[in-house]
């Protein structure tokens, strides 16, 4: 058995990357690679000693479970990241030396499983390579890593057996997760390897950083001319919301292909090497803390009174998911019903909105393009049966519903604790329209704001990266070539 982790998941081209490696092997070794349209193996190191470090037990003393909240403290490995080294998302694995036959090098096909971790190389000139930052959703990743493989069933997480602090000596209130855990490779691979692997076959050239970044430096994004989010980023600090939204009121453009965006608040601990985040998530049988105090919507004092949407433009208490007995399951295949399709982001796909009398076109029909998970915008229809964003949500008042699709039916297995079941829980007394995915941008007010798009979906960069819809691809590129550049 072997496993480790990085001690952070962002190193730069000349820097150095720190490891923490347990196994029962005698020696290890290490293989490196980076993450493209292939996966390229970049390096491999001679060997290590191995040895075998313990987890930490649960504070709770579950029985079997290791601690989510506690810095697992195996001992470092430090390592120089070479200068050749091509900026990107690399990923480190655990190779165990001993008298059995080394396996064979990664590929893209079993990109996920344990005994590996990814990091971020990003480059000493931050913008040197490319105007557009892809910024890899690490604390979501935190929030749901299990560390409990290989080996022992042990999970424990913000989800499987959390440990809720009650605050105090300088530490917030709120259940905890440390970042330094192993956990391997999972989302990444099934969210951002399709995309990654679509931008470099078309000739998108980005750069990378994590959610650490983005919450530690207030300089990072004036590098940039737009910034990415993708797949599933619903934990957000206080700093990154800050960030992000002078970003894009000087200028710069936000692409969320992403859902569930921004629906926790964290507080980092620790030396920004765990997070708090005071949620609804039970401990056993209990429920630590109702309501939870860093729901970004709710009104203070029960929340943080700072709506993801016043941002993102949608919210996931105004969308949905859908039941599955396997993860991510199966939902309906209609995609979004198209709106304004003389608006520049369809330019060149042929679709149409009805609004010649014939019946309105679908963006990415026949694909799962709606879900797993999905935010929506309040809104009202017109006449003519337009959806148009009401704001009586804290959508902008500008933001434009581009495509739409009504959830039927919303994840009814779902039972909140305070609020009762997903389908007609936490949203604000008066709104009234039905839960859809919703498809759309805006812009921050002044001479040079920057846009904001939402793809409204999870699995957006999913079904543009294994290209399941040209008019999907082709939505993206428009997205990308216009954005790409902040307004001068």
């Amino acid at each position: 058995m072997i496993e480790g982790y990085a001690g952070r998941e962002s190193v730069t081209l000349g820097g150095e990357l720190t490891l923490h490696i347990s196994t029962d092997a005698p020696g290890f070794r290490l293989r490196f690679y980076r993450l493209g349209d292939t996966l390229d193996l970049v390096g491999e190191s001679g060997e290590f000693p191995g040895t075998l470090h313990p987890a930490p037990a649960h504070p709770d003393g579950t029985p079997g479970r290791a601690s989510p909240c506690d810095d697992w403290d195996w001992p470092p490995l430090t390592l120089p990241v070479p200068d050749g080294w091509t900026p990107g998302i690399h990923l480190v694995e655990f190779v165990e030396c001993d008298e059995n036959m080394a396996p064979p090098p990664l590929d893209l096909a079993h990109l996920e499983g344990p005994a590996r971790e990814f990091f971020v190389v990003r480059p000493r000139v931050p913008g040197s390579r490319s105007r557009v930052l892809y910024k890899k959703s690490t604390f979501t990743r935190h929030a749901y890593n299990r560390a409990d493989g290989p080996g022992p069933e042990r999970a424990a997480s913000l989800y499987d057996h959390p440990v809720h602090r009650p605050g105090g000596a300088g530490e917030p209130r709120g259940h905890k997760v440390s970042f330094h855990r192993p956990g391997g490779v999972i989302d990444l691979a099934y969210w951002d390897a399709p995309f990654i692997g679509w931008l470099e076959r078309h000739g998108y050239r980005v750069e990378y950083a994590t959610d650490l970044d983005l919450h530690e430096d207030p300089a990072l994004l004036a590098s940039y001319d737009l910034l990415l989010s993708v797949g599933h980023d619903e934990y957000w600090s206080e700093r990154m919301r800050e960030h992000a939204r002078a970003f894009v009121r000087a200028g710069g453009n936000i692409m969320f292909l992403s859902a569930n965006t921004c629906w926790w608040r964290v507080h980092l601990t620790d030396g920004d090497t765990a997070f708090v985040s005071d949620t609804d998530h039970h401990v056993g049988e209990e429920h630590p803390h109702l309501p939870a105090a860093d729901q970004w919507w709710t009104p203070a004092p029960d929340g943080v009174g700072n709506p993801e949407n016043s941002l993102t433009g949608v919210s996931f208490r105004n969308g949905g998911m859908w039941a599955a007995t396997e993860w991510p399951g199966d939902r309906p295949r209609t995609g979004y019903t198209v709106q304004h399709a003389d608006h520049w982001i369809y330019e060149g796909t042929g679709l149409r909105d009805g609004s010649g009398g014939e019946t309105p076109d679908r963006l990415g029909a026949g694909t799962p393009l709606i879900g797993y998970e999905c935010d929506g915008a309040a809104y009202a229809l017109d006449d003519t049966g337009i959806a148009w964003a009401t704001g009586e949500d804290g959508t902008p008042d500008d933001f434009l519903i581009l495509g739409i699709h009504v959830l039927e039916p919303v994840h009814e297995d779902f039972h909140h604790p305070r609020w009762g079941h997903w389908n007609t829980v936490v949203r604000e007394p008066g709104i009234t329209s039905p839960r859809a995915a919703t498809m759309g941008l805006h812009t921050a007010p002044g001479p040079v704001g920057g846009t904001v798009f939402t793809a409204g979906t999870t699995d957006w960069p999913v079904v543009c990266g294994r290209e399941q819809d040209p008019a999907v691809v082709r939505v993206t590129r428009n997205l990308l070539d216009r954005l790409g550049r902040r307004r001068r």
